[in-house]
């Protein structure tokens, strides 16, 4: 894959508590001799690989150059004196710091490609999504399919649209709820629980569907909102006080129900549990785990990747977010079919992620999901 792509995600990362020391570190890094570089190298990917400290021995085993476990020792102090690396338990091997990653990831890695294969799965499994064209839809699968192929979990945010409606729908499911559902003239299906008012006879629901109906077809859920306020009190003699409240609750649960302006879609969470090495992986899952449930301050960290309008890596404590469990978050923004960045889409897991194969496997997702959104002059080759 040409550099030129991948020159964005070297220049652009989170901001925090790194950000005053990375130029101090990499200017004298960059200038270290080769062997330096090497077993730098040796350490990080070893981690990636396996989740475990790797020791000198090993290393000077790995190192494409003759030199002792003593040797290899003596440039591991030099690393950790430079905060890349540090040991885990005395006499232990050595793991990389959250720093020490994103030195890695910014200098050192080398960006793969997407495999023939997942290319194939991604394109196919993306569009066969858009088929019926339902934004949520292509959001869900694309989200869905980069958890399988990443062994992590997939992100996707989008912001939230206000769309004209094509009906709506009362389903009682005992006497004290009702499921709402609501269709949009774009295909968008979104259901929700609503309580019903103690005594509300059945023929209600069907009349609340039916009112609503007449008169809220082509309107944005905020055009109807203010013409059912309006109506209501004008026809109040026409529906029953109990169904009148149903009709206006109904809106509400979309219209006013939640203060964000963008939606979070996350899947396969328990992907994350597969590869567990040791209790503190446990420990470090559970607390992504709680993480990923605080949804509002997630949507805030992965809305700077859509300020920014490219793809963004997060490392560790890096964010505050993440900075107990340890984790790394590699996303994209994708666009609609104006062009515009409407969100975001990506990868949820350890800071051992593979990022060579994970960062053009999100990016790629993200132009073909443009590409199904209608995005102008999107090419996923």
């Amino acid at each position: 894959m040409p550099t030129r792509e991948w020159t964005h995600i070297r220049s652009s990362h989170s901001p925090g508590p790194f950000d005053e020391m990375l130029p101090l570190l990499t200017a004298p890094l960059a200038q270290i001799d080769e062997r330096a570089r090497e077993i730098f190298r040796q350490i990080v990917e070893s981690y990636l690989a396996t989740g475990e400290p790797v020791g000198s021995r090993n290393i000077s085993r790995l190192i494409p150059m003759t030199l002792s476990p003593a040797s290899v020792r003596n440039v591991m102090a030099d690393l950790e004196a430079a905060g890349l690396i540090y040991a885990p338990h005395t006499s232990a091997g050595r793991l990389p710091t959250d720093l020490g990653l994103r030195f890695f990831v910014d200098a050192l890695l080398e960006i793969g490609d997407v495999s023939e294969r997942d290319r194939s799965s991604i394109e196919a499994q993306v569009a066969a999504a858009g088929k019926g064209y339902t934004v949520d839809g292509v959001l869900q699968e694309a989200s869905s399919l980069l958890s399988g192929l990443s062994r992590g979990a997939g992100v996707v945010t989008t912001t939230k649209t206000d769309p004209r409606l094509k009906h709506v729908e009362f389903v009682p499911l005992d006497p004290s709820r009702a499921l709402v559902i609501l269709v949009s003239e774009d295909g968008q299906v979104e259901n929700r629980v609503l309580p019903l008012p103690t005594g509300l006879p059945a023929s209600a629901l069907v009349e609340a569907s039916n009112f609503l109906n007449a008169r809220v077809r082509g309107r944005t859920l905020r055009e109807a909102r203010g013409e059912m306020e309006t109506l209501l009190h004008e026809l109040h003699g026409e529906l029953d006080d109990l169904t009148a409240r149903v009709v206006e609750a109904g809106l509400a649960s979309w219209s006013g129900g939640e203060a964000s302006e963008r939606r979070l879609i996350v899947r396969g969470q328990a992907k994350l549990l597969e590869d567990l090495r040791a209790l503190e992986d446990l420990e470090r899952i559970r607390l992504l785990f709680d993480d990923l449930e605080s949804k509002r301050e997630l949507v805030d960290l992965l809305g700077l990747a859509e300020e920014a309008q490219s793809m963004r890596i997060f490392i560790g404590s890096e964010s505050k977010l993440f900075s107990l469990s340890g984790s790394s978050t590699i996303v994209a923004p994708y666009r609609d079919g104006q062009g515009r960045v409407v969100g975001v889409l990506g990868v949820i897991g350890p800071t051992r992620l593979n990022y060579g194969r994970i960062v053009p496997m999100v990016d790629f997702t993200a132009r073909v999901v443009s590409r199904v959104l209608g995005a102008p002059g999107t090419d996923a080759a």
